[in-house]
């Protein structure tokens, strides 16, 4: 029994600290108005503004570049979601992949 419980408890760990999130909890199940969200996050200023200061030829900044644009296109979803009243204000902020660069 105890045997069982030592297997079970990592794999139960691990599904409870994944990255994934619901679509349900995230979007609250309208999905119009998540795919106006993601469209207006894709082309807000902020994911823009990240992207221009882009240089192909190094590959370091371009991975810096890429990170900054993920994360700002993330708050640009959730501010929008919010603004439409699918998604509540607070929680804590989004996990920063790690690097030197942060």
């Amino acid at each position: 029994m105890m045997r069982l419980i030592a297997l079970a408890l990592p794999a139960l760990f691990l599904a409870a600290c994944s990255r994934a999130p619901a679509p349900v909890a995230a979007t609250g199940g309208n999905d119009a108005v998540t795919a106006e969200c993601r469209a207006e996050a894709r082309n807000s200023p902020a994911v823009r503004e990240a992207w221009r200061a882009q240089i192909p030829s190094n590959q370091t900044l371009e991975d810096r570049v890429r990170a900054e644009a993920a994360m700002a296109e993330a708050n640009a979803f959730d501010d929008c979601l919010r603004r439409r009243g699918v998604r509540t204000g607070g929680g804590v902020e989004r996990v920063r992949p790690s690097g030197w660069y942060w």
